[in-house]
């Protein structure tokens, strides 16, 4: 007899499957268990914090906590977060994947406004990552669009790695002093130089660095000591002379830990990313932390780079998110021009 399953089981049993095909880290303990569901680049990150916020929390409340986590692109994960994967929080690196689950009502719209900072315990800064020696001699984001050049970008669709170059390449334009038209002229030429679109950071590294394809890959800061660690230092960084700003929110799923009874623990997960701890952690993965001081600290990996919002240039991620990367906006237009 077959058998029939209705809407909540088959979103129950999507979110058991999601839940074991994303997550690759895993640290085992008896008590309650947290997922933190975060974006493609951040694996090494949060393998770290992990154990740290473990050992914390052991001390504090005496209870032991099991933490797994879940990355791919971060557009990609937020949907996989409404179509049923039970997160107890996000760590994404965009604000607008988190406000698409704020309009899927399993957050409160102000969710930005319950921790420091915006919800936001770390930056980074878009850069772009030559080949040694800097064989086509690319300095700058304009660099990046002349004929013959290649470059690899993750999408800008479904990654927030991929929204991030685009707007920084646009915001770089603007704020040199150029027109609304001369951004999208100069965007427009970059995406033409695109030879594939992966689906997340990880797979655009793995494409450049392992396949060899492309002169250029467009990544955050944060990755470029990874490159370097799996593929060898055959690579140069180059900061352009504007970039974006990216922040990195982060909040718990009130849906979830109020279903869940995991509250108490995901909040304080979070709180601990704001920790000496854990700002230490984010700082030795080239993250920028909060913290002034561990900025000194670590002054020799955050060099000093003019960097632009996305609120000063775009008025905010939402009317980016409607004009530039909605289905038919600006970026379809782009792509579309490619063909």
């Amino acid at each position: 007899m077959p058998i029939t399953l209705t809407l909540a089981t088959r979103r129950g049993v999507l979110a058991a499957l999601l839940a074991t095909a994303f997550v690759p880290f895993a640290v085992h303990a008896a008590g309650p268990a947290l997922l933190n569901v975060s974006y493609d680049v951040a694996r090494e990150l949060y393998k770290d914090i992990n154990p740290a916020f473990q050992r914390s929390w052991k001390q504090q409340s005496g209870e032991d906590v099991t933490v797994s986590q879940s990355h791919g692109g971060s557009s990609k994960q937020a949907r996989a977060v409404l179509d049923g994967l039970e997160a107890d929080v996000v760590t994404m690196n965009q604000s607008s994947d988190v406000d698409a689950i704020a309009r899927g009502k399993l957050i409160p719209e102000d969710w930005a406004k319950r921790l420091p900072n915006n919800s936001a315990p770390t930056t980074s800064v878009t850069v772009i990552l030559v080949r040694k020696g800097n064989p086509k001699g690319i300095r700058d984001w304009p660099d990046l669009a002349k004929a013959g050049t290649s470059v690899v970008i993750p999408n800008p669709k479904i990654t927030g790695n991929g929204r991030y170059t685009y707007v920084a390449a646009w915001g770089s334009a603007i704020k040199a002093g150029g027109s609304p038209a001369q951004a999208k002229e100069l965007v427009q030429k970059i995406f033409a130089n695109v030879p594939v679109f992966d689906g997340g950071g990880r797979a655009a590294t793995t494409t450049f660095a392992q396949r060899s394809i492309g002169d250029a890959l467009c990544t955050f800061e944060s990755e470029v000591n990874l490159i370097k660690a799996e593929f060898g230092d055959n690579f140069e960084v180059v900061y352009p002379k504007s970039t974006i700003l990216a922040e990195n929110p982060v909040t718990v799923i009130d849906k979830v830990v109020d279903k869940k009874g995991t509250r108490k623990q995901a909040e304080a997960y979070l709180k601990f990313l704001w920790s000496d701890e854990a700002q230490e952690i984010a700082a030795r993965h080239q993250l920028r932390p909060r913290s002034a001081a561990l900025i000194a600290k670590y002054g020799k990996d955050f060099p000093k780079v003019q960097t632009f919002t996305i609120d000063e240039v775009f008025g905010g991620w939402s009317k980016a998110q409607k004009e530039h990367f909605d289905d038919g906006a600006l970026y379809d237009q782009i792509l579309a021009a490619r063909k």
